[in-house]
């Protein structure tokens, strides 16, 4: 969609672009709303760009139904990000008013992005998967299809010889959590890495399988938490299908053949300002032993980076009583293996906060490094 008044413009016609114009006949004073994702009522991601910006001049920007938001409570102490080049992303001034999330920018070029997070493109990925094969030595072990039949690549760094452990991690089953992706982008870029002792070390005994986005067309779509038939992947782990969750149902079918000794699903969390991990303390076959291969993850990561903490999280499940459609408490379950959710924020890591960029691309990019060091640690006492 582009909306015009003289030479400014408002277009979002573009991979994850989503807004709606509702009045940009005062450049200074722009009124917008967030679509919602197709078949779905879930909005909260924002993508757009801003052309003919007036050198100097404040433009304020007005998301006016973000109090209706799938996240409303999310908008508190969030800041949007801007970029001129759609490759360097910086926070700017944002205020919510109880309904309306207002944001500004004192332009100093003609033109500017403005997204809820640092986007993640289709175009990237295409790169990121050809640096995975060419570069970091992994192989296109399969090839999903989604609902509209973009692939799905489930990466292979390893030989798969017979008693290897099989460290599984996927991203962006959530479409508007592109922090998921570029923190596997972290972990590819590692992987190009020869002289990694540590690395090298993990992978004389496991091979890693990963799926850098599980939901292409949402995330090309602009889509918050669905596919594109209104599927909340995480909510699809005991019912996948081929006609609602195709992205699902490949993903399960690969870890049948090949098995599983650690899941880690990648996301963001839209409210919690920190990086935390989820597990399956609420699982019916949660055992002592994977509370402690839980607390050694943890640990690890913690005194590895000050981009992880262990205080700030979602509200422990009651044994019995987890979720058991979301890929963590059903592969867990399943494969009786250590199993994490990994969240991080959409607002900034409050621990170890960067008032320029918040959480960003690259600092995912880092923290998905500095898991492998943790993973690299307890590979020998994952079974």
């Amino acid at each position: 969609m582009t909306v015009a008044q003289s030479s400014f413009q408002i277009s979002a016609n573009f991979d994850s672009g989503n807004i709606e114009v509702l009045d940009a006949s005062n450049p200074s004073q722009v009124l917008l709303a967030i679509k919602p994702d197709t078949r779905s009522a879930h909005f909260q991601w924002f993508h757009f760009k801003a052309s003919g910006l007036r050198v100097g001049q404040e433009h304020w920007f007005r998301l006016s139904n973000a109090s209706k938001s799938s996240y409303n409570k999310a908008w508190s102490g969030y800041q949007a990000v801007a970029s001129y080049d759609h490759v360097n992303w910086f926070r700017v001034p944002t205020i919510f008013e109880g309904d309306t999330l207002r944001f500004c920018l004192e332009a100093t070029q003609t033109h500017a992005w403005f997204a809820y997070f640092e986007p993640y493109s289709r175009g990237r990925h295409d790169w990121l998967i050809e640096q995975a094969l060419n570069k970091a030595g992994a192989e296109l072990l399969a090839t999903g299809k989604s609902v509209e039949g973009r692939d799905i690549q489930l990466l292979r760094k390893g030989s798969g010889g017979e008693g290897r452990r099989k460290v599984w991690i996927i991203a962006q089953q959530h479409p508007g959590e592109h922090m998921a992706e570029w923190f596997m982008e972290g972990v590819i870029e590692r992987l190009q890495h020869r002289d990694d002792a540590e690395l090298n070390r993990l992978l004389a005994s496991a091979d890693l399988y990963l799926v850098p986005n599980m939901n292409p067309d949402g995330a090309f779509h602009g889509h918050l938490r669905t596919n594109a038939m209104g599927q909340d992947l995480n909510r699809a782990w005991q019912s996948a299908s081929q006609e609602l969750s195709p992205e699902v149902l490949f993903v399960q079918q690969q870890m049948e053949q090949y098995g599983v000794d650690l899941f880690l699903d990648a996301h963001g969390d839209e409210e919690i300002p920190h990086v935390f991990t989820a597990g399956c303390e609420g699982n019916p076959g949660y055992t002592p032993r994977l509370a402690k291969l839980e607390e050694h993850f943890r640990s690890h990561l913690k005194h590895k980076t000050r981009d992880f903490q262990t205080t700030h999280g979602y509200t422990r499940d009651k044994p019995g009583e987890a979720n058991m459609t979301l890929a963590c408490n059903s592969v867990g379950e399943k494969f009786d293996c250590l199993s994490l959710t990994l969240e991080m924020p959409f607002k900034d890591h409050d621990d170890n906060p960067n008032p320029l960029t918040g959480w960003s691309g690259k600092r995912s990019m880092q923290l998905g490094k500095d898991v492998l060091s943790t993973v690299a640690d307890m590979v020998g006492i994952l079974r």
